[in-house]
């Protein structure tokens, strides 16, 4: 079972994909992978929130903020994974290094498929940030279509889609678990 979830920041969607992501685990290995890299004290309190919000859940982290594949090395295809989020990922992969990766997007889509194909449950979670009217330089330009390019893939491979907006879930695709 592959779930996407997209939306804007703080409107929720976190709370859905841990939600999610326990149930499907059935008691057994339940997993967050954390894919932000923190380069600012907001990013530092972003993290601790997040690891707030899932105290007791049960997860096992794995910091992951680039090869996501790579995830398999620290848990089981069994397993249920929580990947938040696919926004803070492709940032890791396009701007690491002293110039950007303009092909880290293809890049991003195959292995996060890849990733989705080998896992018993996969929950992703992506910011969605290219919806406004606004005009950006080249590089914010080619992260949004990259971002774009990838949420367009994952929502194909996905068995549910679902948007979430002020803690309202609108399903696209599939049939969002009870």
């Amino acid at each position: 079972m592959t779930v996407f979830i997209s939306g804007g920041c703080k409107n929720g969607k976190s709370m859905l994909a841990q939600r999610l992501a326990r149930d499907f685990a059935d008691n057994g290995e339940l997993y967050y992978v954390a894919t932000m890299i923190p380069h600012d004290d907001e990013d530092e309190a972003r993290i601790k929130k997040h690891i707030a919000d899932r105290d007791g859940w049960g997860f096992k982290t794995i910091e992951r903020g680039r090869d996501i594949c790579r995830c398999l090395e620290e848990g089981t295809p069994e397993g249920s994974y929580l990947l938040d989020s696919v926004t803070a990922l492709l940032s890791n992969e396009m701007f690491s290094g002293g110039e950007t990766d303009f092909s880290s997007p293809e890049r991003v889509a195959c292995e996060l498929c890849r990733f989705a194909g080998s896992v018993k449950a996969l929950v992703l979670v992506s910011d969605f940030i290219y919806a406004d009217a606004g005009r950006y330089d080249e590089f914010t330009e080619s992260y949004r279509r990259g971002l774009a390019h990838i949420d367009r893939e994952l929502a194909r491979i996905s068995d549910v889609v679902v948007e979430v907006c002020a803690g309202n879930y609108i399903v696209h695709k599939g049939v969002l678990p009870a």
